[in-house]
């Protein structure tokens, strides 16, 4: 790896454990550890390295945050249900001070009206909503792209 290597780390919140075996009609065929490898696949095109984490619990999530994530250059973020309910995923990611971009596997604002809302898009570089597990992928292009601006 050379110098110019972009660490980017994904947080998954709570259940995405189970993608690939939940709710396959919402979700897709497609489970976490598929994703987390083409994650690494396109990391290799954009030369990034991926450190990923998935916790059904809002203070491991917080914890890895502040001790992992905050030394990472950018941040995917799949909060999941924390999304709408966690001010202390937000707080973390505030104290953190790296840019990330909030993803999600469907449309939050096609769903019911409490997942319209997220704690974490303000807060965001952008949000990727609605496109599977190809959000995750189109995720990691535009950060990678606003941390390497003009490349």
């Amino acid at each position: 790896m050379t110098a110019d290597v972009l660490s980017v780390g994904v947080l998954n919140g709570p259940n995405l454990d189970l993608l690939g075996s939940r709710e396959k009609e919402l979700y897709g065929e497609a489970g976490l550890e598929g994703i987390l490898s083409e994650l690494d696949e396109l990391g290799k095109e954009l030369d990034a390295r991926i450190t990923a984490v998935q916790s059904n619990h809002e203070g491991e999530l917080a914890d890895w945050i502040r001790d992992v994530g905050a030394r990472q250059d950018g941040l995917l973020v799949n909060a999941a249900a924390y999304t709408h309910t966690s001010v202390a995923v937000r707080d973390a990611l505030l104290a953190a001070g790296v840019p990330f971009v909030e993803v999600h596997l469907t449309n939050i604002w096609a769903r019911e009206p409490f997942r319209h809302h997220s704690l974490l898009s303000d807060i965001a570089v952008g949000v990727v909503s609605g496109f599977g597990s190809d959000s995750y992928l189109l995720g990691m292009r535009a950060l990678a792209s606003h941390l390497r601006p003009g490349a």
